[in-house]
């Protein structure tokens, strides 16, 4: 069995290699191509090229590399032709794998297609649902109210839960170790792992931090390897005690050690649930990002925790409102506030059994689902269906 796998993402890497594992759990003999990082590397990929080279979001961010994304999206288009896969996996990142797959699907229209992350059509541009239709057959869905939009859109969706639940929480003797250099109060500042996000977001994390935080709180702030340097250089600047950690020993701590965070918007609000973090969210793009956005989300809330337990309980400052003096406030009310901690403490607990805490393996799950989804193609090709 040949799987042609596409990730674009650090979020997607991870989807990408647990998905990897349970499908070897399945097929044993399977032969992994495709793209992909760090993660599913250690599964056994041999990425075609670096996956940091689609790791860009924004228009503003995307025009000053188009040149190569293109190349790239014909590269991987002709992989797939060549390599003639039993099934392609585009994961997440639907800008370049939509490109990816319309190239693909003209060189081979039988191509099985299955896409592993829902586009968010519940929160914004509602037509790319319809739009992935011709390119994709299948999809593997994160969130538990997904699905009905995928159907809906002509594509068959199941529901494999979302990877946090079954990630590795911090051990007793990592966190005996990060409490040796913070033995006191500690809050996160999570301003993204991007460049543009970290350059955009820290000065204002820095200065809301230095104007609400009580005296004697440590803030702690993880990092990807390849941004480290940067947000250093952006810490610097902060009038708050501050220590950027690498390490993913430390990094696991920091979550489970937190009395608070301040985070960018993303799935780290997920992880900070799972770790029973009380959390303000934070955002901003650039002016013209922001303005495009503006018009197109349909939602009054970003947050998924948000989302999933039908609550509003994680505090927002986002686009416009992504000011200092906002975000002080926010963390001043979530350090002050006893019951606004409860209530973002129930609504972790719902999101995290919604989201298949307890149950099999999301990655195992999704391999179970892109099985059955082949299986089911192969009996409709041998009855003529």
């Amino acid at each position: 069995m040949k799987v042609f796998l596409i990730a674009g993402e650090p979020s997607g890497d991870k989807l990408g290699a647990a998905l990897m594992a349970g499908v070897r759990t399945l097929a044993p003999d399977v032969v992994f191509d495709g793209v992909g990082g760090d993660a599913m590397a250690a599964m056994g990929l041999v990425s075609r090229f670096p996956m940091a080279d689609l790791s860009v979001m924004g228009l503003a961010e995307v025009l000053p590399r188009l040149s190569l994304l293109r190349r790239r999206i014909r590269e991987t288009a002709t992989a797939i032709a060549g390599a003639c896969p039993d099934v392609v996996i585009t994961i997440d990142s639907p800008d370049f794998c939509l490109r990816v797959l319309r190239l693909a699907r003209a060189m081979r229209p039988d191509l099985p297609v299955v896409h592993y992350v829902a586009p968010s059509v519940w929160a914004w541009r509602p037509g790319r649902a319809a739009r992935m239709t011709p390119l994709v057959d299948h999809v593997l869905a994160l969130l538990p109210f997904e699905p009905p939009y995928m159907q809906a859109a002509g594509m068959t969706c199941d529901f494999v839960g979302h990877p946090v639940v079954t990630e590795a929480r911090a051990t007793g003797a990592e966190i005996a170790e990060l409490r040796a250099l913070v033995p006191g109060p500690a809050v996160l500042a999570l301003p993204g792992s991007r460049r543009g996000e970290i350059a955009r977001l820290a000065p204002r994390f820095g200065a809301a931090l230095a104007q609400a935080l009580p005296e004697g709180m440590t803030v702690l702030v993880p990092s990807v390897a390849s941004q480290a340097d940067l947000m250093r250089a952006q810490i610097a600047q902060w009038s708050v005690p501050a220590l950027v950690l690498e390490d993913a020993r430390a990094k696991r701590a920091a979550f489970a050690i937190a009395d608070h965070a301040l985070a960018a918007s993303g799935t780290v609000s997920l992880e900070l649930a799972a770790n029973d973090t009380p959390m303000v969210i934070a955002y901003d793009v650039n002016p013209l990002s922001r303005l495009i956005a503006e018009r197109m989300i349909r939602l009054d809330t970003v947050t998924l925790v948000n989302l999933v337990s039908e609550t509003r309980a994680v505090p927002e400052c986002l686009g416009r409102a992504c000011t200092v003096p906002n975000i002080a406030q926010a963390l001043r009310r979530l350090v002050e506030d006893d019951d606004a901690r409860a209530a973002q403490r129930a609504a972790m607990a719902i999101t995290l059994d919604r989201l298949g805490q307890g149950g099999e393996a999301p990655g195992l799950r999704a391999a179970r689902s892109v099985m059955a989804f082949l299986a089911a193609r192969q009996d409709r090709t041998r009855t003529g269906g």
